[in-house]
């Protein structure tokens, strides 16, 4: 089943309608009813009754996002809003490592007293703890100097930061965002696989693919880098996305071919 995103948009926001001053282009996009005069949504072309949401000359009316484009945005949205969820998880993994930066005695003491603790109940169901990977992991972050911690908790402030950013400009649909996400995405795939080749886990598996389906379409659906045409191709198709526009095409001659 096909999602109609004109009207599903128009039922959220309501819809756009404009009286151009063209004439020609007047009598398209309105109509006279029993109830009184309709004038044609620019976005989902349905006729809607009572006054034009704006008026003045074609050239001037609001470009609408229609049909491709709503179903891009709302991509974008889902992606800024996962970027976003990120960023936040990211701040506190920040925020963290900067306290466990200014008190790793005090939780090594408090890890040793705790493992001495439970060492009891890990022996009764055959858990060696003095030989697990968690509890050497965690034995070799107590290791690390306060200045390393610090510069890892500076690294994800910064990391939150792009993501943050990311997420706001995906939001609005702003072109620099979009290539900022596909390059920063991808700048981090081939961590994400040398941890794959690490350790595999579900989660990781995950989030390797959503970047790269997120990358691979962000760029072709965009048309950044040059890609299907580049920036002139993507105006182009926003322009003939809009109901106005393509009335308007519709009220002109066709252009002239020389020789």
């Amino acid at each position: 089943m096909s999602i109609d995103w004109n009207r599903r948009t128009c039922a959220r926001r309501g819809h756009t309608t404009y009286l151009p001053h063209e004439e020609h282009l007047q009598a398209k996009l309105h109509a006279a009813t029993a109830l009184g005069t309709a004038w044609r949504c620019l976005r989902c072309g349905d006729f809607v009754l009572g006054e034009p949401g704006a008026t003045g000359p074609a050239a001037d009316a609001p470009l609408v996002p229609r049909g491709k484009v709503l179903r891009d945005l709302f991509i974008l949205r889902f992606l800024a809003v996962e970027r976003a969820v990120r960023g936040v998880f990211i701040v506190l993994a920040a925020i963290a490592v900067w306290q466990f930066s200014n008190s790793q005695d005090a939780v090594r003491q408090f890890f040793d007293k705790n493992l001495d603790a439970i060492r009891p109940v890990a022996v009764h169901f055959h858990y060696d703890l003095d030989h697990s990977p968690v509890v050497d992991t965690i034995r070799k972050t107590f290791g690390y100097h306060h200045s390393t911690l610090v510069l890892v908790a500076a690294a994800l402030l910064a990391y939150a930061l792009i993501e943050i950013v990311e997420a706001g400009g995906l939001w609005v649909a702003k072109r620099w965002a979009e290539y900022l996400t596909v390059v920063a995405t991808a700048a981090f795939l081939p961590l994400e696989i040398y941890e794959l080749t690490e350790k595999v886990s579900g989660l990781k598996v995950a989030a390797l693919v959503v970047n790269i389906l997120a990358v691979l379409y962000i760029a072709f659906a965009k048309r950044l880098f040059g890609l299907r045409g580049g920036r002139a191709a993507f105006d182009e198709e926003r322009r003939s996305a809009s109901l106005l526009e393509v009335e308007t095409s519709a009220g002109m001659p066709a252009p002239a071919h020389n020789g």
